[in-house]
């Protein structure tokens, strides 16, 4: 009949509408489910052993107990020979049976000085230090012009170069730090060495002339808690050092200019007309 009207759906047919879930195959995923896909991250690296690192603590530590341990610092010594009767590599090298102090002590510095050299040009890059120190002086103008200007927006925008300037400035830090701790060893014990060295000698060996005066190396000096060995000993170290440093260093950017086939620095004011 045309005029008959469709069936009404049954209540069972929308009970099974009503219950029926869309398939999931076409549904879109879910933030849900995308947080909880696992997502791939790169594998994190394993601490690798560097022999260098070790050796900078290794001797660093026995530096420091070498320094609240006088027994033990003593014994080190000792094995480098300390008197004729008590002989061992280095007394046998610069000892001279005692008899020219002063003489071993230079020698003992000049030794001390070179090895300290040695070990704060291996670990220290010269020209990196020099960028640096060039850097932080053009960076300070730049602040200080910041700072009087009174401006916020250009001091803070200085604010990134000066972490990375600092970044930088403590790689070069704990660089030499790390010669430090090469050298501090063989400083304290190059020092006991001498102290035991001057204390084992005879009265006689240890009165010698300077300036005209005599005095006992072993004995302190007047109005000072200081032996006039350590005295002496620290004058001979001190310009050692910078001799050595300095030779060193200019070996070093020499080696490197030549290896990166850098153009000789142009000469200054002073040295043309020093030589004109």
């Amino acid at each position: 009949m045309a005029g008959a009207s469709r069936p009404l759906p049954s209540t069972a047919d929308e009970a099974e509408a009503e219950n029926e879930e869309p398939s999931t195959a076409d549904a879109e995923p879910t933030e849900a489910t995308v947080e909880e896909t696992p997502r791939s991250r790169p594998p994190t690296p394993r601490p690798t052993f560097k022999l260098s690192t070790f050796v900078y603590v290794f001797l660093g530590l026995l530096g420091l107990y070498m320094l609240v341990d006088t027994a033990f610092r003593n014994s080190i010594a000792d094995g480098l020979g300390t008197s004729p009767t008590h002989s061992g590599p280095l007394y046998w090298l610069i000892g001279f049976n005692s008899n020219y102090l002063l003489l071993t002590m230079a020698l003992a510095g000049a030794i001390e000085m070179l090895a300290t050299a040695i070990a704060y040009n291996f670990t220290t890059d010269w020209v990196k230090a020099a960028k640096i120190q060039k850097w932080s002086g053009a960076f300070r103008k730049v602040q200080m012009e910041a700072i009087r200007s009174g401006k916020k927006d250009r001091i803070s925008a200085l604010k990134p170069h000066q972490e990375r300037l600092t970044r930088l400035s403590g790689e070069v830090s704990i660089a030499q730090f790390k010669g430090m701790a090469i050298t501090y060893f063989l400083l304290i014990l190059i020092y006991t060495w001498i102290g035991v060295v001057i204390g084992d000698a005879t009265s006689f060996q240890q009165h010698v002339s300077l300036g005209g005066t005599i005095v006992n190396l072993y004995g302190s000096i007047p109005n000072l808690p200081i032996p006039w060995w350590f005295a002496i000993f620290s004058l001979y170290t001190v310009p050692t050092s910078m001799i050595f440093r300095r030779i060193l260093k200019h070996l070093w950017l020499r080696r490197y200019a030549e290896k990166h086939a850098l153009p000789p620095s142009p000469p200054t004011s002073d040295s043309v007309g020093s030589s004109a």
